[in-house]
């Protein structure tokens, strides 16, 4: 999956057009890849017999039942179609989820660092950020649970989980699983749980679906995920939510139908592309990111004032750059010094200062190259 520099500036998209062009993007959360020869296929097809007009129902054209089988297939998840609803994107339906299952001012449990829109979500629609930082250790970040225990009240209702966790690559294990199942179940919490990283396991280990504990679990969590991050098509717009319970379903819909927009026929052919037919192109890329991250490894290794932890999941990178001593933040360093765009530290929460996340969903070649300027830049400090 080799790719050029002059291709992928011939790209719309904002990865490729935020930054002047002696600037190499590593920021948002796209891959640079080309998408699945299935999903082009289904992508060409529509627009070959300008089938463009307005969208099945998500359940008549199956999208669904294939999902589901999707989710028992990979995760040994068994749900019902008739729990699923789709939506544009993941932080769409956070927002929705906040404004249907809580009530204003609530306590929202969040742990950070974490990916922005969960701390603009809660702030925009005026509920209250119960901040329960995880903590950072030589192996990677873990939950701090007697913090999280202490900081939920008896007006906290809602737990805002991102698992795999965005920005630090952690895969929480069962036993995390099942101790934050505990403090949901005593607190009387619903669960969002934003799990759209879970085909992105780089380790061994498979995903877990929180909602999968047990049916009490089940039975309080929105579980929300979406083929665009596996499979590279954001801008698609397509993202499933999976209801645990009717009362949870009811209770969301009490917004008008016509808030969540309509439905993309693009988006439904390439889910449909993506979900049947195209885990050969998926394991290319995961086979990809893995030689990636030892990329990363094998620099960060050479940067002692950096630390860096590999991701059990996604194809992120946080690097932890307090160590530098900057007198400007990292992504602004790294910017000006390397032409590198990486994703500030401070947008991911008071944690998250002096850190950048580097995506290295690239090309081998790109990648290094990113790299080594990084590394010439840090050769000046």
């Amino acid at each position: 999956m080799e790719l050029s520099l002059a291709t992928l500036r011939q790209r719309r998209g904002v990865k490729w057009n935020a930054y002047p062009s002696d600037v190499l993007p590593a920021w948002v959360a796209d891959m640079d890849f080309e998408i699945a020869p299935a999903i082009k296929a289904a992508l060409d097809e529509a627009i070959a017999h300008s089938d463009l007009g307005y969208a099945q129902a998500y359940s008549d054209s199956g999208l669904d039942e294939i999902f589901c089988a999707r989710m028992q297939a990979r995760y040994g998840w068994q749900i019902n179609p008739r729990q699923v609803d789709f939506f544009s994107d993941v932080v769409q339906i956070i927002y929705l989820a906040l404004l249907t299952l809580t009530e204003p001012g609530a306590g929202v449990v969040i742990q950070t660092p974490i990916y922005p829109p969960f701390l603009q979500s809660v702030k925009e629609t005026g509920r209250r950020a119960v901040i329960s930082p995880l903590v950072q250790g030589d192996s990677g970040y873990t939950i701090d649970f007697e913090h999280l225990a202490a900081s939920i009240d008896a007006q906290t209702t809602l737990l805002l989980l991102c698992h795999p966790h965005n920005p630090t690559g952690r895969a929480f294990t069962r036993d995390e699983l099942n101790g934050l199942a505990e403090l949901v179940l005593k607190h009387d919490l619903i669960v969002v749980s934003d799990e759209i990283h879970a085909d992105l396991a780089l380790d061994s280990r498979r995903h877990i679906p929180f909602a999968s504990l047990s049916a009490e679990i089940a039975a309080r969590t929105v579980t929300l995920t979406s083929p665009s991050k596996p499979f590279n098509i954001a801008g698609l717009c397509l993202a499933a939510a999976v209801f645990g319970s009717d009362a949870l379903h009811k209770q969301f819909l009490t917004l008008p139908a016509h808030v969540r927009g309509g439905r993309s026929a693009l988006g439904i052919a390439a889910a449909h592309a993506a979900w049947t037919a195209s885990d050969a192109w998926l394991e290319e890329v995961l086979r990809l990111l893995r030689a990636n991250r030892a990329t990363v490894v094998t620099f960060a290794r050479q940067w002692p004032r950096i630390k860096h932890t590999p991701p059990q999941a996604t194809y992120l990178a946080w690097l932890d750059c307090r160590g530098l001593g900057l007198a400007v933040e990292p992504y602004q360093f790294f910017l000006e010094h390397a032409k590198v765009a990486l994703s500030e530290g401070s947008a991911f929460g008071d944690e998250g200062r002096g850190f950048v996340r580097l995506n290295f969903a690239t090309s081998p070649s790109i990648l290094q190259e990113i790299l080594t300027r990084m590394d010439a830049a840090l050769g000046t400090l």
